[in-house]
């Protein structure tokens, strides 16, 4: 039996675009400031948290859900002193793009993103803290399991299509950034200067990481460790070796790796690894 302090991760092989964690006592969980590829969804279960979803503070507590769209930098910390236990779900966007345009949700095949960062609707949390606590039993089969997931996210988005969210969406005009941001995912293994980044796009190294940061919400050394460890998590999935997947990451040593991946995960990469087994 784990700890309660240990967060329990779910996977199925047969649902290779779910990820679910679940953490019964988070009081210690600190997260620095990360984003995800996936779309992802979190039940508060118990306790208070500040939850930074860009620039967007929010305090949420038990019955909250919150809700991140990939890319989006954002952390959520419990207060001090406050019990700390949530579910958080990590689903792949293109799956669910396709999901909700098959089932006449949306009108575009390809991935828009949720309007709120949260939900505070009781049926609609108490409907996904039962998903997921079906989701970690073997009461259900997988083809069972997805049409549950597929229940729930066809409910869940044609309630947030039907809301104003409390925020202005604005489309930012075309940006170098942007390039810039793609240069350090492809060369993300690579330990290049900001400086020699800089010059290569005809930017000052302190406007880079000044005008990066206040874009993306991290700087370009953050993005390019967050860019690692998501390749991190994928690599773990795939059972490689920690010490292997430190050493291709770019990173000093595997303790390097543990402290950086612990700081954007909550959990070390061995318990990340470890899935629940039912």
């Amino acid at each position: 039996m784990l700890p309660t302090t240990h967060p329990i991760f779910w996977r199925d092989p047969e649902l290779p675009f779910v990820e679910l964690r679940q953490v019964l006592d988070g009081r210690k969980v600190t997260y620095a400031p990360h984003s995800h590829q996936q779309w992802s969804i979190g039940a508060i279960l118990a306790g208070q948290s500040e939850f930074i979803c860009e620039d967007r503070l929010h305090q949420v507590t038990h019955g909250n859900l919150v809700l991140m769209n990939p890319d989006e930098v954002h952390a959520c910390n419990p207060k001090q002193n406050s019990a700390w236990a949530y579910y958080m779900m990590h689903i792949d966007k293109n799956w669910l793009a396709a999901l909700l345009f098959e089932s006449g949700v949306t009108k575009q095949q390809n991935w828009q993103g949720s309007r709120l960062d949260t939900v505070l609707l009781p049926q609609l949390y108490q409907d996904f803290v039962i998903l997921c606590q079906n989701l970690m039993t073997n009461t259900f089969t997988a083809a069972q399991k997805r049409t549950l997931l597929s229940s729930y996210f066809v409910q869940l988005f044609t309630y947030l299509d039907c809301v104003e969210p409390l925020h202005e969406q604005t489309l930012l005009p075309e940006n170098k950034l942007y390039q810039v941001a793609n240069y350090l995912n492809e060369h993300c293994f690579e330990d290049q200067s900001i400086n020699t980044i800089s010059k290569l796009f005809g930017f000052s190294s302190s406007y880079l990481v000044r005008a990066f940061k206040r874009h993306f919400n991290m700087t370009p050394h953050a993005y390019r460790l967050n860019r690692r460890i998501q390749l991190g998590q994928q690599a773990l999935k795939q059972g490689q070796p920690i010490a292997s997947i430190a050493h291709s990451a770019g990173f000093s040593d595997q303790a390097h790796f543990q402290r950086v991946f612990k700081q954007r995960v909550a959990a070390t990469p061995e318990q990340y690894r470890r899935t629940l087994s039912l």
